[in-house]
């Protein structure tokens, strides 16, 4: 692996579409306990449908502590689609911590490593022990020798930006604009940095996105391209929950926009689950807590959303919210079903995840084709 202090854009690297083919996808094992219930196991059956439907498409690189390597390897045993990594990480969110990567047209592939503090760092993180997973990018590119970018000047999520492929990035200006990421640089700055790192020509920025997500609101949970010049939308028909106006706000600037190619965009609403996914006591029973980090309180609205779902080669992973949410469940699925004809979708049961703090995208990376 060679460590590049040069830019992506002018090496002729640009961030593929994740709708276009990968070579695999990275997970982490989930085990922080502040974030799943027991340690990871209420979380894990979860993990392992969302291992089982990857290894169907494409390879599983599944990031592990020494700890729970047995365990991990007894879930995987016979699967030869399935790769062991062990390197320490603070926790799960394999969207956010490990590589972006990028290509060149010549199929060449490399990683980028942001900088991660937590989403917010001193000023609105949401664990104080990171220092692992800031590490964990170039030790990904270390043990599967792709060259990676040193980036880490610039505070970065994965789960902030989405690509279409084709020049034209989309983000929130809550997250990327926010007090914890980059506050010494101007939108135009940002702008820029995007650009030369994803090679893109364009970054369209949506004003908010889904209430009280703790990201400072991902575009990941929000809107997601399904195709270029194609996006799902979170959208709420109820114009007295606290979504409504941020998805309208979408609604109105993506109807406002072109990409990068000045091509209009076509916006599929897919509606959020009609009840809202709250904090029950139960729910709170196996996590502990460290100091400095985020908790959970009863009655805490999560940030539930269908557009957090991952596409593999061939399918879409769909998040399932279950109990009396089981009918936008189903719309969820019929919907993305008829938009995304030619692959099978899958729905994932994920209040364990969403109970976490993401859902089926935050925990997933993928390595392009």
């Amino acid at each position: 692996m060679k460590t590049l202090d040069t830019l992506p854009k002018k090496d002729g690297f640009y961030m593929p579409a994740e709708f276009s083919p990968h070579h695999g996808t990275i997970m982490i094992y989930p085990e922080r306990s502040g974030s799943w219930r027991y340690g990871g196991k209420k979380a894990i059956p979860a993990f392992r449908q969302i291992w089982d439907a990857v290894t169907e498409d494409e390879e599983l690189y599944l990031i592990v502590s020494e700890s729970k390597f047995q365990k991990a390897s007894s879930y995987l045993k016979n699967n030869r689609h399935a790769h062991i990594l062990t390197i320490p990480q603070n926790d799960a969110w394999a969207r956010d911590t490990a590589p972006t990567f990028v290509k060149d047209n010549n199929g060449n592939v490399r990683g980028i490593d942001w900088k991660f503090n937590a989403w917010g760092g001193d000023f609105d993180g949401l664990y104080a022990d990171y220092e692992e997973d800031n590490k964990l990018a170039r030790e990904v590119c270390q043990i599967l020798s792709y060259d990676c970018y040193h980036a880490e000047h610039f505070v970065l999520e994965g789960g902030s930006i989405h690509s279409d492929g084709e020049g034209t990035i989309l983000v929130t200006e809550s997250c990327l604009l926010s007090q914890g990421r980059n506050p010494q640089m101007t939108k135009e700055q940002i702008t820029e940095t995007l650009c030369n790192y994803l090679g893109a020509e364009k970054v369209v920025w949506l004003p908010r996105g889904i209430y009280n997500d703790e990201t400072n609101e991902h575009i990941d949970n929000m809107c997601a391209f399904l195709n270029p010049a194609e996006v799902v939308l979170a959208w709420t028909d109820n114009q007295n929950d606290p979504q409504y106006p941020l998805s309208l706000a979408a609604w109105e600037l993506l109807h406002s926009e072109t990409d990068a190619k000045g091509r209009n965009f076509t916006v599929h609403p897919l509606p959020i689950p009609v009840y809202p996914v709250c904090v029950t006591t139960h729910d709170l029973e196996g996590l502990e807590f460290a100091e400095g980090e985020d908790n959970r309180e009863v009655g805490e609205r999560l940030a539930a959303s269908y557009v957090n779902f991952y596409f593999t080669n061939h399918s879409v992973l769909v998040p399932q919210f279950g109990g009396e949410n089981a009918v936008s469940d189903a719309l969820a699925v019929q919907m993305l079903q008829e938009w995304c004809p030619n692959r099978k979708v899958v729905p994932i049961p994920a209040k364990e995840l969403i109970l976490g703090g993401g859902n089926i995208h935050c925990l997933t990376q993928q390595i392009p084709k």
